[in-house]
């Protein structure tokens, strides 16, 4: 696997910090590729707001990263917005038949610390046979074998007092 940097997303939230990931040579993280990518097609503007709507509001802010909204598993990954009916807190959360598909990863399972990566358009029952998903399901799963295996090494450590992802050395820049 290329070299790439684990980067803030957002740190703005109550409950949860995001990071996302970025290849070393690209211009844009992966995270922002996919709602960049489909918040510009008409008929998937919605779905794109309520996903980003997903992440900031309710992860972000109001629940954290919450077993009941990551219960969609999909190898090293979890898949969003969650399936089926969950109420938290007298809400409910439902997305049946959503298009898109984000993928993210609780570090050490976590609730304030979650990895987004990219995702796309969930376009059959699995992800093998979703065309447009595949292959971002694929990179994801590896980008997060990366990130367990340098959080395992202690290449990269939590930083609990600040729900911070830093270098070993105490580097805020962390290339993996």
């Amino acid at each position: 696997m290329n070299i790439f940097t684990l980067e803030v997303w957002d740190d703005e939230g109550r409950k949860c910090t995001f990071y996302t990931v970025r290849w070393d040579d690209a211009s844009e993280n992966e995270t922002d590729k996919f709602f960049n990518k489909y918040n510009t097609i008409p008929e998937l503007k919605t779905a794109t707001q309520q996903m980003l709507s997903f992440v900031l509001d309710s992860l972000g802010d109001d629940h954290g990263a919450i077993d009941a909204l990551f219960n969609r598993p999909e190898n090293e990954v979890t898949g969003l917005p969650n399936t089926g009916k969950v109420t938290v807190k007298q809400v409910l959360f439902a997305y049946p038949n959503f298009p898109l598909r984000l993928y993210a990863l609780r570090v050490n399972n976590r609730n304030d610390l979650v990895i987004l990566f990219n995702g796309g358009i969930k376009s059959a029952q699995t992800n093998q046979a979703s065309k447009d998903i595949h292959l971002k399901w694929v990179e994801a799963c590896q980008f997060a074998k990366r990130i367990e295996d340098a959080l395992s090494d202690g290449e990269i450590v939590i930083d609990e007092s600040n729900r911070r992802i830093i270098s070993a050395k105490g580097d805020k820049e962390i290339y993996l």
